[in-house]
């Protein structure tokens, strides 16, 4: 990836480009990650410290857990980054689905199946709509 990619929060108050290749494209089942997105699983594109640069705005941080940090934009909080420099030494995950283009950035990996929702091993046999199904 050359030219890099960007992408942001929702209200646009934070923006970012990433260049280079990510290490990883993972989709997490962690329960802190559901808890902090309020989805069932997270998105993440993990990248080296330095192949991410802030555009615009400023984000928020929250210590999530004695080594975790989760940055955030403070108007929309929209969750933005992740960075654990015990377990992710020089890297800062990016939710993959806040790029601007995230088909870009395919999952590659399952992580923290141990805690994945049981549910989710059958999601895929329930019923499929284009849009929300009507009355």
């Amino acid at each position: 990836m050359d030219e890099g990619l960007e992408g942001g929060c929702q209200c646009g108050a934070v923006r970012y480009k990433v260049t280079g290749d990510p290490v990883y494209v993972a989709l997490c089942h962690c329960a802190d990650c559901r808890k902090s997105a309020g989805a069932p699983m997270v998105s993440w594109s993990a990248f080296a410290e330095e192949d991410v640069t802030l555009t615009a705005g400023e984000p928020r941080a929250f210590r999530s857990s004695e080594n975790s940090t989760r940055s955030f934009c403070p108007i929309c909080g929209t969750g933005l980054f992740f960075r654990n420099p015990a377990t992710l030494p020089g890297l800062v995950d990016i939710q993959a689905a806040t790029l601007d283009d995230p088909e870009a950035m395919p999952p590659q990996i399952h992580v923290q199946t141990a805690e994945r929702l049981g549910w989710m091993n059958t999601i895929d046999a329930l019923p499929k709509f284009e849009r929300y199904p009507g009355p």
